[in-house]
């Protein structure tokens, strides 16, 4: 499996970190070791001093498609969930300014907390869904898939076109406004319209 992520995929987010806003999407990869399944613990790495917190919608691929066109994109991923993009800004600034890429800032291990899947027959409408995340009790990032600048069957069709997908393949479709560091001893709260999905401490 891959873990497909898009980044600067909200306006307000992409705005808040001075990143024009895109008229494409972003596309970056996580291997399968930057997972963390089952509410485990996030260890925050020695090699940042400025681990970033990112809530994202996450969706799961459930059959394998090439060069998928938009108005069928729906067919092709049944479950969604929220996860955390754990980003090393220091690392990323570093590799943004020398125009080096950003893999070592987001995509190593443990980067990808996920919670857990719900189907997707669930939702009444996929566009306009509000997840949050808060930490220790406090609310620090709200978004809903309204404000997405690339919808999930966009992202879908998309993505296609360069990767074949398939099954279980994750995308990560990109945060809303709200991102800032994360310390140890924090704890991480993320829902899906008010249901708790994905709840870990930093360690």
């Amino acid at each position: 499996m891959k873990i497909i992520a898009i980044g600067r995929n909200y306006r307000e987010h992409a705005l808040e970190l001075n990143n024009a806003v895109p008229t494409e999407p972003v596309v970056f990869m996580k291997p399968e070791t930057a997972l963390i399944k089952g509410n485990k613990p996030f260890f925050h790495p020695d090699f940042s001093s400025d681990i970033h917190h990112e809530v994202e919608m996450v969706i799961k691929i459930s059959k394998v498609g090439k060069n998928i066109e938009e108005k069928f994109a729906h067919r092709y991923y049944d479950e969604l969930t929220v996860g955390i993009d754990f980003t090393a800004r220091d690392l990323q600034q570093k590799a943004k300014e020398k125009g080096l890429p950003w893999e070592k800032a987001k995509a190593f291990d443990g980067s990808a907390p996920i919670g857990l899947f719900i189907p997707k027959s669930k939702y009444k409408d996929l566009g306009n869904l509000s997840f949050t995340l808060d930490i220790n009790g406090k609310r620090v990032q709200t978004g809903t898939t309204a404000d997405m600048i690339f919808s999930f069957d966009f992202l879908v069709s998309y993505v296609s076109r360069f990767f074949t997908l398939q099954m279980g393949d994750l995308i990560y479709t990109g945060t809303p406004a709200g991102v800032g560091p994360v310390k140890p001893g924090d704890r991480l709260t993320a829902a899906l319209e008010g249901e708790v999905l994905l709840e870990f401490d930093v360690k």
